[in-house]
């Protein structure tokens, strides 16, 4: 018998959908890149039992400190790294945890962050306008607001933002600098803006775009995105939940990417780039939550999931009669065995 789910006020978002996707089987191994509250990661502890193992990755401590709490049943099988994923494929061979079965990406804040971590992230309580994932890295979002031109900010309210008022909320930060606290700010924006007229509040978008600069996670996706391909095995699924239009576009256009052979220019006669698909879509399209989610939990109404599942080439990892008989047995998903996963970690560090 599994050890005891232990309760919790978190909402893990699709969670069903999530587990689906991630097509979670008893001694598997899995990558939660954002573990957040660690409500998937129970979830796939309880799955994967017996014999199931997980890696959680927060860039958030207290994070982390809130997953160990929540998982302490399955201590044994889970290990919890405080980094931020855009390490991912350092942490996971520093920790010997290669190849695995599935990695999951929640790109959402947790409950804990938007609601406990005075960091700043929500604007419905007062706090400093830190907004950084580790207290520990560089700029907060009070030094981009208060050291900014008054056009390096509009810019970047518009493209982390998309906000389609970015110059006079620009222009009304700058005179009314210093702004240090989220009560603050958001009065600012709601005053460039004008009063409400939908159910987002209008500093939404503003303080999307200043979190997205502060850490970085855009740029930090799409590499952590590149590693997690390396690091999949036979089958292997990659899982992401994303929650605004940038970071759907990111994952849907790698995803796509990496389902195609040739990638070379249209004008191109003839194919020179060598490209391989490496990964198969399990579906085109993008899966969002089911109304009677929404309506339990409002946070998952944005929410849009996106699967793919690795593919190998032969030629990709066989180099040696034996392991052609590696091969074999990889593709007979007997490499799920713990026997095989030594040698096929060899095959790992020969690509």
């Amino acid at each position: 018998m599994s050890p005891s789910k232990s309760p919790s006020n978190h909402i893990p978002v699709m969670l069903e959908e999530v587990m689906a996707a991630l097509a979670v089987q008893a001694g598997g191994r899995y990558v939660d890149c954002t573990v957040g509250g660690g409500g998937h990661a129970l979830e796939i502890l309880e799955r994967s039992y017996p014999g199931g193992q997980l890696l959680g990755i927060d860039a958030d401590p207290d994070a982390i400190k809130a997953a160990q709490k929540k998982l302490e049943g399955h201590k044994h099988s889970t290990l919890l790294v405080n980094d931020n994923f855009v390490n991912l494929q350092t942490t996971c061979i520093k920790y010997d945890f290669f190849p695995v079965h599935g990695i999951l990406f929640d790109l959402g804040l947790s409950s804990l962050q938007l609601n406990g971590s005075g960091r700043g992230f929500s604007f419905q309580n007062d706090a400093p306008l830190d907004m950084r994932f580790n207290p520990g890295q560089g700029i907060t979002a009070a030094d981009i607001i208060n050291t900014s031109s008054e056009a390096e900010l509009a810019r970047l309210i518009q493209n982390y933002g998309e906000e389609s008022r970015s110059r006079q909320i620009a222009s009304l930060i700058v005179r009314e600098r210093p702004v240090t606290s989220t009560l603050h700010l958001a009065r600012i924006v709601e005053k460039a803006v004008g009063p409400r007229t939908t159910r987002i509040h209008p500093a939404t978008k503003t303080f999307q775009a200043l979190r997205i600069a502060v850490n970085l996670e855009l740029e930090n996706l799409e590499v952590a995105l590149k590693q997690a391909i390396e690091l999949l095995g036979f089958d292997g699924r990659l899982v992401v939940l994303s929650y605004h239009s940038l970071e759907d576009r990111i994952v849907k256009r790698f995803m796509q990417r990496e389902a195609r052979g040739c990638i070379c220019p249209p004008a191109t006669p003839v194919c020179v780039c060598g490209h391989k698909p490496r990964l198969k879509l399990i579906r085109r399209h993008v899966i969002t939550p089911a109304e009677d989610e929404v309506r339990a939990n409002p946070r998952s109404r944005s929410a849009k999931l996106r699967i793919a599942q690795r593919l190998f080439e032969k030629d990709d990892c066989v180099d040696t009669e034996e392991l052609e008989t590696l091969w074999a047995e990889t593709k007979a998903r007997a490499w799920k065995r713990p026997a095989l996963l030594r040698k096929l970690e060899m095959v790992f560090a020969m690509a």
